[in-house]
């Protein structure tokens, strides 16, 4: 499988008493659609997946595979402490007619690259779907190093790789010396990098609310080869992926960024609270700065 474009780590919408609202993901998912993403991803990070049970994680699965109908990819994330959870997450986005997989390390158990390798090629045993692994050290505690990748490059379905560590030095690695997987961004603010050492995908959860400059990235950059357009879009963006990157209050800066676009997404599921009235017009400035930026860039790019 080919990752090309964007790929949107949806958000789950909550009502007030933090249940599923399962209409506005539906409408949020059709604005994605729309605004051109190439996939969609279901128990990202941004989905918050470590905050839902595993019922509601089947459930989720089934709505968006059914709405997607085909429209763009859908990927399902299969992330778990226990191998044995994330293989019957395999195996159920295999029976509601997933096109791939996510796969990140186990949390909190701190395994070795060995043990890592044994829990991906276990899934992938499970399911036989192309797999994307996600690599982020800063949450899961351990890095899917050369070991790893050496190991589950026995299986042909270990097609991509979302790097999430912020070690520059990772994608000099993985394009030079693992080059038959496929390179995709998965840290914001390093985009014009991974673009330069070939990805041709991201994993961006900014696409949530801002798809459009996002989009136009990913077309200067992997479409067009236009980096001097691409560092112009970058500069304009770079304020907001501090926020994201560094801020510490992920989840919750892209759930009022949702607001923003008119589709609230409800407050983020318990321990996480929703920002305060400061942090969000701190958000809202950032936002509308990029915004501004961003359309003086393709005006000018038009103009030229």
């Amino acid at each position: 499988m080919e990752f090309e474009g964007i790929y949107t780590p949806i958000v789950t919408p909550y009502h007030d008493d933090f249940s599923i609202d399962y209409q506005r993901l539906g409408e949020i998912l059709e604005f994605l659609i729309e605004a051109g993403v190439s996939g969609i991803i279901s128990a990202g990070t941004t989905g918050e997946y470590y905050a839902q049970t595993m019922q509601e994680r089947f459930d989720l699965m089934a709505f968006l595979q059914q709405k997607i109908s085909g429209r763009v990819s859908y990927i399902v994330g299969t992330g778990a402490i226990r191998t044995e959870d994330s293989i019957e997450y395999a195996r159920h986005a295999l029976k509601v007619g997933a096109d791939a997989l996510l796969v990140a390390t186990p949390p909190y158990a701190v395994p070795t690259e060995r043990e890592v390798a044994l829990h991906a090629l276990a899934i992938d045993q499970a399911a036989n779907l192309p797999i994307m692994l996600y690599n982020y050290p800063g949450r899961m505690g351990v890095n899917m190093g050369e070991e790893f990748l050496d190991q589950v490059g026995s299986s042909v379905n270990f097609c991509a790789i979302k790097e999430s560590s912020g070690d520059v030095n990772r994608i000099h690695t993985l394009a030079g010396d693992y080059s038959h997987i496929q390179l995709s961004c998965g840290m914001d603010d390093q985009a014009l990098e991974f673009f330069a050492w070939g990805a041709r995908s991201w994993v961006c959860a900014g696409s949530n609310f801002a798809p459009e400059i996002h989009i136009a990235m990913y077309q200067a950059c992997a479409v067009e080869g236009d980096f001097v357009k691409g560092r112009r879009i970058m500069s304009a963006m770079m304020p907001l992926m501090s926020m994201l990157e560094q801020g510490g209050k992920f989840v919750q800066c892209i759930k009022h960024g949702m607001a923003t676009r008119s589709l609230p997404a409800g407050p983020p599921r318990k321990p996480l609270q929703a920002l305060d009235k400061d942090e969000k017009l701190s958000l809202e400035k950032v936002l509308h700065v990029m915004n501004t930026t961003f359309k003086n860039v393709i005006e000018g790019s038009t103009n030229a």
